[in-house]
């Protein structure tokens, strides 16, 4: 938790997603990179216009995921090239991460650590699950010891647990508590709990049992909404990205009055 609060301070923080466009490669390319890396600046520029507590970069739009060991070289090469334009803007003392899906997880802390970034989130920690690009074997010795192979230890790992997009039958009998503990075992930074796809709210019955059965951070995966936020106020972070856009949607353009009200609200409660 020590590790958390150094780099977030406010009780309930807010960290904006930015859902940087279809990379290289994947079906939805538009053919510039130079347009993707514009769109993401902007988005960046107006998240930090409404003083979100941190930024969370993903390629989202990589429809449909593969898994990480099919990965060329342009998705990490790619996302290096938008993070290292993002890190320009993003000040210092604002916490600044990255996802790569699906579970790329190293490649994730590459770009994290070639950027000068603060955190990525990461698939498939602790326990196998049937995600819908496949098979997610757990991954947290190999995320940690490649951490600590090229010396980003001050890179924190925040892990989804039960995850979205998922069939977690094989591990039926693991509940949520005790998979939040393993995770806590297996030395991760901060848990993350979502609902069952993304804008879906997590449950906040899971929410007060993860507070009380582990010391580790609590971050809401998705969900929070101008509506629904005081549910989730005893969390330590919300990640908002579907609501943050036009109607709610994910693949929509940002909303700038969204971002306003939303943030005006977090800031008077």
């Amino acid at each position: 938790m020590l590790k958390f609060k150094r780099l977030f301070n406010r009780k309930c923080s807010i960290i904006a997603m930015i859902h940087v466009d279809a990379l290289p490669g994947s079906p939805l390319f538009s053919g510039s990179v130079d347009k993707i890396v514009s769109k993401a600046c902007q988005e960046t520029e107006l998240y930090l216009s409404n003083n979100v507590d941190g930024i969370l970069v993903e390629n989202m739009h990589d429809v449909p995921y593969i898994q990480s060991k099919y990965f060329g070289p342009e998705i990490t090469a790619t996302m290096s090239r938008i993070c290292t334009e993002l890190r320009k803007i993003v000040p210092k003392n604002k916490p600044f991460g990255i996802q790569v899906l699906a579970g790329g997880n190293k490649e994730a802390l590459s770009v994290a650590k070639a950027c000068s970034m603060n955190f990525i989130r990461a698939e498939g920690f602790v326990f196998s699950h049937i995600a819908d690009e496949g098979f997610m074997d757990a991954n947290a010795g190999i995320i940690l010891r490649y951490r600590k192979k090229i010396q980003a230890e001050d890179i924190l790992v925040f892990t989804d647990i039960k995850k979205k997009h998922s069939s977690h039958a094989i591990t039926n009998d693991v509940s949520l508590v005790e998979t939040a503990r393993a995770a806590e075992f297996f030395l991760s930074d901060g848990i993350i709990l979502t609902g069952t796809s993304t804008g879906d709210p997590a449950d906040i019955k899971e929410l007060q049992k993860l507070k009380l059965g582990t010391s580790l951070p609590v971050l809401i995966g998705s969900g929070v909404t101008l509506d629904n936020i005081e549910n989730y106020l005893s969390a330590d972070a919300l990640i908002i990205g579907s609501y943050f856009k036009k109607g709610g949607k994910w693949n929509q353009e940002l909303d700038k009055k969204r971002i306003s009200n939303f943030m005006n609200k977090i800031n008077n409660v």
